[in-house]
Formats: C-alpha cells, structure tokens, sequence
C-alpha cells in the first residue's frame, strides 16, 4: 500500500472520527444550544433529553474506534468498516424518515446527504484496503512457495 493511500485513509478517518466524537460530546454535554440549531427544543424535556443522550455514548464510542486506525494503522479496515456502518446506518435511517415522517429541518437533510457521502467512503476505501491485503497476502503465500 502506497503512503499516499495510507495518508489518505489516515485523513478520512481523522475527519470521521472527530466528526462522530464532536457530535457525540456536544450532545452529551450542550444538548441544548446542539438541538436549537435544528429547531428542537429539548429544554424542557427530560425524557427526550435522555432518549438523545443514550446513543450519543455508542456515537463517542465508535468515533473513539475511528480515531484508532489514525494511531494505530493495523486497525484502519476495523476503523473504517466502523465508519461505514455508523454513517450509512444513519443516513439510511434518516432518508427511511424522510419518507415515513416527511422532510425535517434543512439541516437535518444536510447531516443526511454528509452521512451517506461520508459512509459510502469510507466503505469504498474499506473494500480497497481489504483488496490490498488479499493480494499481498496471497502475493506472500506465493513467494513462500517458490
């Protein structure tokens, strides 16, 4: 794998990973002022307010996951089928609501269309360091042979 493409998925799971972390802290921290921007006001209740919260940690902890194939780039494909997952369950969810419920606040369809870009990416480059591993692998195996 060329240190071009390593920097490149490096990249792509910074920006994943402090993307889904920041989000996360930001609503288990500051819900409100987090919410207000979609014009939802959550001031008020408590119920909706924990609802929110609780899969803001599972978020914190898969952007935690992310940030590890950065550090430790033996996990990137662990970290980047993470990513895949995460983002494209999200957009999936929200365009299945968008047809179910009706199209929110522009914001919420913009979060949708970063979500589905952001995931089919990292899917893409998952697929592609996968490939590249069978191949030195099998690559490996063949020179073991001869």
């Amino acid at each position: 794998m060329s240190s071009t493409s390593i920097f490149a998925t490096r990249g792509l799971l910074l920006a994943s990973g402090l993307l889904a972390t920041g989000i996360a802290a930001t609503i288990l921290v500051a819900p409100d002022p987090f919410y207000a921007g979609y014009g939802i006001d959550i001031s008020t209740n408590a119920s909706l307010a924990n609802e929110l919260k609780a899969p803001a940690g599972t978020l914190l902890v898969a952007g935690l996951l992310m940030l590890v194939g950065v550090v430790r780039f033996e996990f990137a494909a662990t970290s980047l089928a993470v990513a895949a997952v995460v983002y494209l369950s999200y957009g999936m969810s929200r365009l299945l609501s968008f047809a179910v419920d009706g199209i929110p606040h522009t914001a919420l369809v913009s979060a949708a269309i970063l979500e589905l870009a952001l995931g089919a990416v990292c899917l893409l480059d998952f697929v592609r360091i996968r490939a590249s591993a069978r191949q030195t692998s099998g690559v490996k195996q063949l020179e073991g042979v001869a």
